[in-house]
This record gives structure tokens, sequence and C-alpha cells, in this order.
């Protein structure tokens, strides 16, 4: 006989997803390179964008859960420790090394049918760029010069070597050994590690494994589409997983309030919810994992989140780069920010208050998260 799911209320369920994302503490990864492998393993991966009305993406969000973080000891644990590296998840990111061999089969993949992105770029450019670090080194694309050619799309560019590249890095070829902002070193895979060969990859069902043992690690407790975002279903193998789970009692169904998609924890995570440090705040960066999964965001917390970034400016009603402010476990307001780097200071261009009805006694904790916010902005 089947068990009946689990009711846990939404309190519950944001103080577990806040617990797993470590939001629910300031001091919790240490400092340093360490820090930055820590916090990535946690998380699973670190989204990479390239908007800088702000700091990027995947600063802001290792400031936010590494109060002491500088953006040197990522530098340092890519392109020193290789400890992380960059690869695709649901978008570009930051990825543990360790967890190489599960992108492997998707390298490997690429390699007998490139990404569709890519798939007019010759096979003899990218040998030359091959070539061409084999025999001098880690380059940049303006290490390279080319003949410019017309773009065939706004992210794209003039120099064709570009393409190759990129080619060669999502094939597994190349490695991002090195990134200066936005600026991207590339260097031979092996040679960058000191492997002789890549890893060998991960068999189909440890894909499947390392996917949903990531999502619990790093969401508490999970869904289908929070599992296989952006897609919304479990793949029947992942299904049967786990359905195996639940049968083990390795994961309990849950039925959470207000919603109507199957969610489901280990019993461990279930018995030990706690309420987030009092009065504590981050702003948050639309591209933070708790954000970027908007259902899941909505459902959880009751709020939906706007990205107006590539809306026309007199259609925004919230901002270009609107973001989301987090109190405790509540959504309080949200903040369009800019930083002036000229000026040297964190303009606040719109504050926006999520519930007119509740009390704005946050508004003082949050001025003084926005003081410690603009320093992270304007230091190193």
């Amino acid at each position: 006989m089947a068990l009946k799911p689990r009711p846990v209320s939404l309190a519950d369920a944001r103080r577990i997803w806040l617990r797993a994302q470590r939001l629910d503490s300031r001091e919790t990864f240490g400092t340093g390179p360490a820090a930055v492998l820590a916090a990535i393993e946690q998380l699973g991966y670190v989204q990479i964008d390239t908007i800088n009305v702000i700091e990027r993406s995947h600063h802001h969000i290792l400031f936010s859960r590494i109060p002491a973080y500088r953006r040197a000891d990522l530098h340092h644990a890519q392109t020193v420790d290789k400890t992380v590296f960059e690869y695709w998840t649901h978008a570009l990111a930051y990825v543990p090394t360790r967890d190489l061999p599960f992108f492997v089969p998707l390298m490997k993949a690429f390699r007998a049918e490139p990404i569709p992105w890519y798939e007019g770029v010759p096979d003899q450019d990218v040998r030359r760029v091959l070539t061409l670090i084999r025999k001098d080194g880690p380059v940049t694309l303006r290490d390279i010069d080319d003949v410019p050619v017309e773009k065939t799309h706004p992210w794209g560019s003039r120099k064709p070597s570009k393409g190759a590249l990129q080619r060669g890095f999502f094939e597994g070829r190349l490695a991002i050994s090195e990134r200066t902002g936005m600026l991207k070193t590339y260097e031979l895979l092996e040679r960058h590690f000191g492997w002789s060969r890549l890893p060998r990859a991960a068999t189909p069902k440890q894909e499947l494994e390392y996917r949903l043992d990531r999502a619990l690690r790093s969401q508490g407790l999970i869904s289908a589409p929070s599992v296989m975002h952006p897609r919304l279903r479990f793949s029947p193998e992942l299904a049967q997983i786990v359905e195996r789970r639940v049968r083990s009692k390795e994961l309990v169904e849950v039925a959470l309030e207000g919603g109507d998609t199957p969610h489901y924890a280990t019993p461990e995570v279930l018995d030990k919810t706690s309420e987030p440090a009092s009065g504590l705040v981050h702003i948050l960066s639309p591209f933070d994992p708790l954000v970027i999964q908007r259902r899941r965001l909505k459902l959880f917390f009751g709020y939906d989140h706007v990205f107006e970034a590539y809306t026309p400016k007199a259609k925004r009603k919230f901002g270009y780069f609107t973001l989301p402010v987090l109190v405790g476990d509540q959504m309080v307001a949200a903040l369009d920010l800019k930083t002036d780097r000229a000026a040297g200071k964190l303009l606040i261009q719109a504050w926006h208050w999520l519930d007119a009805a509740r009390p704005r006694s946050h508004k003082r904790l949050i001025e003084d998260e926005l003081q410690r916010f603009e320093r992270f902005q304007l230091g190193a």
C-alpha cells in the first residue's frame, strides 16, 4: 500500500530551500578559494551572465553566500587550483571539477553532432585553433588575427575564430582556463588539468543519479520541474529512480501547501527545518538559484519576479535589472539598482515594496545591507 504524501507547509518549504541554498545564515563556507569551491559544490553550479549594470551574476551569487568573498577567490579556484570549471548546465556556469565526468557524455555528443549554434563552423577552423593553442599555449579571442565577417546574430562575433573556440569548448577539447571580466582564455582541456585524456564518461544511469542528487543537495525539496529545469517533467528513466527511492524510503513524497505538483525530500531534511537568522537580508541576483526558477519561486514565496532587461524601456514596470530582496524567509522588496563606477556610487533607481500591507520596518535593515552591497560593488 502506497503511503500518503506527507503534508508540508509553505513556511517549512521555504526554510528547507533556504537551508539548502545556505541563505539562512551569514557565515557558512568560510573564506578564500576553498569557500568558493564549497559554495559551488553545495549549489551544484553558479550561472555566468554578461550583464554588468551591477556586479555580474557569478560574483553576486557567491557574495550572497560568502560575506568575505573576493573576485580573486573565484579566479584562483578556476585558474590556479582548477577545482572549478566552466560548462553548460541550463546556461553557462561554474561547476565543480569533481563533476566533470557527468558532462563528458554531452561533450562527446557534441563531437558527434555539433551544437546547432556552431554546426556551421568548419572542422578545419576548429583544427586550426587547436593547433595554434597546442603550439603556442593558451589564447584569448583577441590574440587571434581574423578577417572580420558580418555578424549572424546580435551575440555573435565578427571574428570567425570565436565560433571555432566555442565549438571546441562545447566539444570538451578546450577549457576556459582563465576569465578576466568576460574575456576568456582557452587552453587544451587535458593540458589545463594535467590529464592525459578526458575522464571516463559517467553512464546514463550515473548521470540521472547525479542530476537528482545535485537537486536534493541544493534545493532540499524537489519536484520534476526543479530537477529538470528548464524542462517540466522527469524522463521515464529518472521517474523510475525517484519511485525506487520512495519505495526504499530514501525519499518521501510531499504534498506542498497550495501546490499540485508532487515534491520529494529525504526524511532527514523534512525532520530538520529551522528559521533563518533573525534580520538577515539578502539582495539577490535575478540569476540566483533561488530566483531563476520562476514557477518555484512564486509557489514557495508568492513572488513573481519580472526580468525586464530585454523589455523596451517605455514598457518596464520595475526597471532594467530589478533585484529581489529577501528578509528572513520573505521576499519583501524589489530594487532597480545600478553601479555608477565613475562616481563610486550604487544608485537606487526604483524601490518597490512587494506587499503594500506589510509593515515597512525592514527598511533600515535593507539600507544597512545596501551599504555592504555597495562596498562589494565598488571593491576588489
